[in-house]
């Protein structure tokens, strides 16, 4: 296939106009980059790369997009950020994440502080927005049709750019061009907004780099078409715009998965942590969406169940689960059929579920990395008491470091209490006990079903190393970026802008950038707004897998 690349890098200018760009590409690693760029495929990151520095970027735990695109943008852990998973729980119930949970201020703030203009494209975890000096079009998490900065912004980029999607409707299975079109918009509408705002700093991110391995998996030809395109668009940028430095920033790495499914509830029940019910709803349950109604801007809401859910519930009660009924289904190679006919709040009827308020300990979402204790005065029905915790923690760590699998290999490389990973006055809302998978070869579930070890059910998932690359005139291409973490993002980046980094930043300006210093910014002022439910952002997740379904 031809490739569809674009201009190359033009030359590094004095900075004027559009300061520094950051351009996030997530889930970019070089095991995936490098083919492609030895073939000549991306001759933009290419050009970057051979004018400037560049190197793999150590993500963070965990290295999934709604917490480590906040700790790039933030420079904090997310025990200060406070975004951990998809999902922000209160007691036992649970919402997908969105920027009313943010608890650090995102670097086009701290910019707009010092007197630098920005416009921001795409970036997760940026609904509802925020007033700043400039303009913004939330990314990952937002509804379709998001609001956006200033107010009436989306339709004026719909009127001048043609049409702009956050994500493509429905859940068919779209060709590969269909998300080539995606990266094509975020580049028209950064360009629009660029040449409309002329901000001091940009950050555009492209998210279909991470959504081709979970739509996908394994067909690297389709990745390598949605590279090439976001490639083109990031030379489009870079020739409409001429940006004094650019950096290219992914959240964390991706790759296959050789060895198990580790189910991690499906464990402690064995081991007595964990109680489980039949039917009914568990915690967190995705729900049938219809996502036609929502996206015509009707109520979200849970509908009171059929007769299919409601015989599937009793079924349940009485030891037909859902987990029981899969085996015999998918050897009659009956599966596709019924998840074509079946509605999922049918299946999710009939599921063993965890019953959390009677547990010790749990997993509430795979991408989380850990185990939650239910502590009481908590949780709101709290079954360990305070005194006991530690003593818990301590056995949960030594448990579930000495798993092994079959071939009796270790499945963690670290299990561990929380404070050895987050920091900071919103760590209390993280896991108890944080476990690392071995090397990201085991994909971790919180789903009950019979057997601990299984075959991923995602054959494609998260790395820990991401990559970044930076090139222009407050760029130092002699310098290493050896060691470079996620936290560094924000403080290297206003390095650019000549903006000083903020205290309250763990990361540290790289040595590629001259640091322009530490300033105390006034205190960040948190969103005051409750998280809506949005039932068609939970089946999207649910789709690509982020979300489990029972």
């Amino acid at each position: 296939m031809a490739s569809t690349a674009g201009p190359v890098v033009m030359e590094p200018g004095e900075p004027g106009g559009l300061r520094s760009l950051l351009v996030g590409i997530d889930a970019a690693c070089f095991p995936v980059v490098d083919p492609m760029l030895s073939a000549g495929e991306l001759p933009n990151l290419e050009r970057i790369l051979a004018r400037g520095v560049g190197g793999p970027l150590r993500s963070q735990i965990p290295p999934w997009t709604p917490s480590a695109w906040p700790t790039a943008y933030t420079g904090t852990n997310p025990g200060k950020h406070g975004l951990f998973d998809f999902l922000a729980f209160d007691g036992y119930d649970w919402s997908v994440v969105d920027a009313t949970r943010l608890r650090e201020r995102p670097i086009w703030e701290t910019a707009s502080e010092a007197g630098r203009s920005s416009v921001v494209v795409n970036v997760p975890v940026t609904h509802p927005p925020r007033p700043f000096d400039g303009a913004l079009i939330p990314g990952y998490t937002a509804p379709e049709d998001p609001p956006c900065h200033p107010e009436g912004l989306l339709a004026d980029v719909r009127d001048a750019i043609g049409d702009y999607r956050v994500y493509l409707p429905g859940r068919k299975p779209y060709p590969v061009s269909a998300y080539c079109d995606l990266a094509r918009m975020r580049g028209r509408a950064f360009r629009y907004l660029a040449d409309a705002f002329d901000p001091d700093f940009g950050f555009v991110q492209f998210q279909v780099t991470d959504t081709v391995f979970h739509r996908r998996p394994g067909d690297l030809e389709a990745v390598r078409e949605i590279y090439r395109t976001v490639d083109h668009e990031v030379g489009e940028i870079v020739s409409a715009c001429d940006p004094g430095n650019v950096v290219v920033v992914s959240d964390h790495g991706i790759g296959e998965y050789g060895g198990y499914e580790f189910r991690v509830n499906e464990f402690l029940r064995r081991r007595g942590y964990v109680e489980t019910r039949r039917g009914g709803e568990g915690m967190p349950s995705w729900a049938t969406v219809r996502e036609s109604r929502l996206r015509a801007g009707e109520e979200a809401g849970r509908d009171d169940p059929g007769p299919a859910e409601r015989a599937m519930a009793l079924a349940a009660r009485v030891g037909i689960t859902t987990q029981r009924v899969a085996p015999v289904v998918e050897s009659l190679g009956l599966a596709p059929v019924l998840r074509r006919v079946l509605p999922r709040s049918v299946a999710e009827a009939g599921a063993e579920q965890v019953d959390f308020p009677r547990s010790v300990a749990y997993m509430r979402s795979r991408s989380e990395l850990g185990v939650r204790i239910n502590l009481a005065g908590r949780e709101p029905d709290g079954t360990v008491p305070p005194e006991e915790y530690e003593a818990v923690r301590d056995e949960l760590v030594d448990l579930l470091g000495s798993v092994l699998t079959p071939e009796g290999e270790p499945v963690f490389e670290d299990v561990a209490p929380r404070e050895r990973y987050f920091d900071g006055p919103m760590a209390g809302d993280a896991v108890d006990v944080v476990t690392v998978p071995a090397d990201f070869d085991h994909l971790l579930s919180a789903r009950l079903d019979g057997d601990p070890f299984g075959p991923p059910s995602e054959p494609w998932n998260h790395k820990r190393d991401g990559l970044v690359a930076a090139a222009g005139p407050g760029i130092d291409p002699t310098a290493s970026v050896e060691g470079a973490d996620l936290v560094d993002v924000a403080p290297t980046v206003l390095a650019t802008l000549g903006v000083p980094a903020d205290e309250r930043m763990d990361g540290r300006v790289l040595p590629i950038a001259e640091s322009a210093g530490e300033e105390r910014y006034p205190p960040f002022e948190a969103t005051v707004a409750e998280s809506a439910r949005d039932e068609a952002v939970e089946a999207r997740l649910a789709d690509l897998g982020y979300l489990e379904r029972p």
